[in-house]
């Protein structure tokens, strides 16, 4: 009855269109009242208790460091170095995308940026060279989602907040899936586009790839940096955001010299906007996580699951179909905070690496930006390419197959996930 009563009035409240945040707060009143337990000051306790949180600081940091790096020319520059490098080759447009992805993913953390950035600048490139229009809004949107999955990954700092396990760990944990996703799309796109008829760019002289790469080397200096000093102890997730932000800030306004004053306003305002939404999830989460421990929510999905307990694969392939069919209707930052409370204690239970589950977990959560109804980064490449939903739609399903392909393989083979992450953490 306690599982019912937390479901109806959650996804009640969201289908009469509550934002998701007070959505979360009405389910943990709805539980408090089920379990007579009402009262106030627990209410504002948790509230408090769940934006009070240090580690959280690196979210508004990510997101204003992605801002910065979009208005200070820093994004162009990496889409014109991978120019430089494959734009000459069939499809080039394609592999720019990619790359240009995995170049992103260690600077914003954002599937959302990323793609804004991306989509905004290459859609119109790619559709003037006579390039499918959708189906190079679908293949920014699917390299999009490599961000979350590599450092610096703003959903990883959130599940290591929820489940209390090592950030940096469950960012070294995202490189080499991360590379491999992007491997896996560039290959589905060479084959995609092996009969197109467009354009193909003008193969670049040395000296101009040079020159492509001197205008980007800033941009690939900060990955490094903040990697090699989370693997080596330097700073903290925390630490490394503000770093990431203040250099994003220098290269714009000093190197760049494109982030003006007035660019800069708007920049903090935008970023604190989305900021702000975040906060208040992860504050209203805190309610309901707090109440699904007291209402030993958990103990009730462990007894559904208890038949799969034996077989750590079987598990997975379970909790993964779960996860993908909320993340139809979910965005990540919610489905994070409201399932992590549950499948956590079921985790640890089975004896699964709860690092490797929290980087399927993010994956999984990821792929569901892809898709419809809610499909925030579809919504994003549509938006900025000027394409129609129903198009893009289309488009997508091949690169959203590849990607639960993949996820299927890291479930069977889990070593891919953890014998690198191994090796970057000395675990």
């Amino acid at each position: 009855m306690t599982i019912t009563v937390f479901l109806v009035s959650l996804c009640g409240a969201m289908a009469m269109g509550i934002p998701v945040a007070i959505s979360l707060l009405i389910c943990g009143i709805a539980l408090m009242f089920y379990l007579g337990q009402f009262d106030t000051q627990i209410l504002a306790s948790n509230l408090m208790d769940g934006a009070d949180n240090f580690p959280l600081m690196a979210i508004p940091f990510f997101i204003l460091a992605g801002e910065l790096m979009n208005a200070g020319g820093i994004s162009k520059r990496i889409i014109n170095f991978a120019m430089s490098l494959v734009g000459h080759i069939r499809g080039g447009f394609g592999y720019v995308a990619i790359i240009a992805s995995v170049i992103f993913s260690g600077l914003s953390g954002s599937a959302v940026a990323d793609t804004a950035a991306l989509g905004a600048i290459l859609i119109p490139m790619m559709a003037s060279a006579g390039y499918n229009k959708p189906r190079s809004g679908a293949l920014i949107a699917s390299a999009g989602i490599i961000a979350p999955i590599m450092p610096l990954s703003v959903p990883m700092i959130v599940f290591g907040v929820t489940a209390g396990v090592s950030i940096p760990k469950l960012f070294m944990s995202g490189i080499f899936p991360g590379f491999l996703l992007a491997v896996f799309l560039a290959v589905a796109w060479a084959w995609m586009v092996r009969k197109d008829d467009f354009k193909v760019e003008p193969r670049r002289t040395l000296s101009e790839t040079l020159v492509a790469a001197r205008g980007a080397a800033w941009a690939f200096v900060l990955p490094f940096v903040i990697i090699f000093g989370l693997r080596g102890g330097v700073f903290t997730p925390t630490e490394a955001a503000s770093i990431a932000a203040w250099y994003a800030l220098f290269v714009g306004m000093f190197v760049y010299r494109e982030l003006t004053p007035k660019t800069l306003v708007k920049v903090l305002i935008s970023s604190a906007k989305t900021t702000s939404v975040i906060m208040l999830l992860a504050a209203s989460a805190m309610v309901s996580s707090w109440l699904i421990t007291v209402a030993n929510i958990p103990d009730q999905i462990v007894d559904l699951l208890r038949p799969l307990m034996g077989n750590k694969i079987l598990l997975m392939l379970a909790i993964n179909l779960i996860v993908l069919m909320v993340g139809t209707a979910m965005d990540v930052m919610p489905t994070i905070l409201i399932l992590t409370p549950v499948l956590m204690p079921i985790v640890k239970m089975a004896g699964i690496d709860p690092i490797y589950f929290g980087f399927m977990f993010v994956f999984n959560n990821c792929i569901g930006l892809l898709t419809p109804p809610v499909g925030t980064v579809l919504n994003v490449a549509a938006g900025v390419g000027k394409i129609s939903m129903e198009d893009i739609i289309k488009s997508v399903m091949p690169f959203m197959w590849i990607e639960i392909g993949l996820l299927l393989l890291l479930t069977v083979f889990p070593d891919l996930v953890i014998v690198p992450l191994n090796f970057f953490t000395h675990r």
